[in-house]
């Protein structure tokens, strides 16, 4: 029964693929300027309230909720590995989706600093470019050492994310990553694999980055 329903999410993702494919060149980025996207983010942001983490889908809804959360330990100190490992510019190109960010609104309340933005992933879907785009908005607290990024992308997939970084002992910075998903019931199983896998990814590369000193 699991296997049937991975493959039916396996389908609709591949389905969303292809009407993106159909109305996206197959060259990279996007048909839609930086103003067009500013304009889709803000439309996602009212309509599908990505920023809502409570409360959990009702019963019967559709649509389900799992956790997740992933650690990874960097030779470096908290300030340092903070200031890299926040900038969202910095993970461009430490996963081999994620191409390009484009920062719709950057603006600070206190000490928190808070960022709208829309990433623009390529996707390779049998031998086509798919463009997926993932509107989200990350807040950045200076002083707690920790940030929070809410995402939505289709099919309608919301992501609530808070990254916690930790002093250890030898000058080290433990980050943890605490994920929540929010999908398709059919769905939530395989966005949380491939949801967690792609922070797993990104977070070593971010760790050789920073350790080796290339960031």
């Amino acid at each position: 029964m699991k296997k049937i329903l991975r493959r039916h999410a396996i389908q609709l993702f591949a389905a969303t693929f292809v009407l993106s494919a159909l109305s996206s060149p197959a060259q990279a980025d996007t048909p839609e300027s930086d103003a067009q996207l500013a304009l889709e983010w803000q439309t996602a942001w009212d309509t599908y309230r990505f920023y809502d983490s409570t409360p959990p889908p009702h019963p019967g809804s559709g649509q389900s909720r799992a956790e997740s959360s992933i650690s990874i330990t960097i030779n470096a100190p908290i300030e340092a590995v903070f200031a890299k490992y926040s900038n969202i510019n910095n993970h461009v190109g430490m996963h081999s989706f994620l191409k390009r960010v484009v920062t719709h609104k950057d603006w600070s309340k206190g000490r928190t600093r808070s960022v709208n933005f829309t990433a623009i992933e390529e996707i390779p879907y049998e031998g086509a470019t798919v463009v997926n785009k993932t509107h989200a908005q990350q807040r950045i607290n200076r002083d707690k050492f920790f940030y929070e990024t809410d995402t939505w992308s289709l099919p309608n997939v919301v992501t609530h994310q808070k990254i916690v970084f930790e002093k250890r002992s030898g000058g080290k910075t433990e980050v943890t990553e605490h994920l929540t998903f929010d999908a398709d019931t059919s769905l939530i199983d395989f966005v949380v694999a491939n949801g967690v896998s792609s922070h797993e990814v990104t977070q070593a590369a971010l760790k050789q980055a920073i350790e080796s000193g290339e960031l």
